[in-house]
């Protein structure tokens, strides 16, 4: 499909740059404009896998990617060949594991899962992303710029409740409003 950006499960989400160009241009509260930048790299050879990232003031704040979550499982243990060597031991266990350990019960997220919740983001209204159980859609959320300062108060009582990685997020917006 080109440029693209397309799941494994079919979703089309369009092009890199209208993506981006969605994220931090029209939804990207005022105050967090040219301090969050989104990043996408496909690589060639990579079956159609991107790599997204998020940088707050130009530093890595978050990667996406089926590395990122195959490290992840590796290292919590889930991996019985917790050594793995070469690609295909590596890989070895992936999948059945993608799907026995739920997304909102991990810190690391796939490509698929970061284009699957702006795909929710995208179409449903502010109030359901910000309280979704899906923590890449309430990251979405808590940028945006629909997000006023009531509920950023009401979300400061939630930050002990958020996963580490989404604190940062809340903690970004939260302090750029001054609350």
């Amino acid at each position: 499909m080109g440029n693209y950006i397309t799941s494994r499960r079919g979703h089309v989400l369009g092009s890199w740059s209208g993506m981006k160009k969605y994220l931090e241009k029209d939804m990207l509260a005022d105050k967090l404009k040219k301090r969050v930048r989104y990043g996408c790299t496909r690589y060639v050879g990579m079956d159609g896998c991107h790599i997204f990232d998020i940088h707050i003031d130009g530093k890595q704040a978050k990667r996406f990617s089926w590395e990122t979550v195959n490290t992840y499982f590796i290292k919590k243990g889930y991996k019985k060949n917790s050594s793995p060597v070469g690609i295909g031991e590596y890989w070895d266990e992936f999948m059945p594991l993608l799907e026995e350990v739920p997304i909102y019960s991990r810190d690391e997220y796939t490509d698929d899962e970061f284009c699957e919740a702006l795909a929710a983001y995208r179409n449903q209204d502010i109030q359901s992303s910000i309280y979704s159980d899906n923590p890449i859609v309430r990251m979405f959320a808590v940028l945006d710029r629909r997000v006023g300062k009531r509920t950023l108060e009401e979300l400061k009582m939630t930050l002990d409740t958020q996963p580490a990685w989404l604190r940062e997020f809340y903690e970004l917006r939260i302090k750029s409003e001054g609350l």
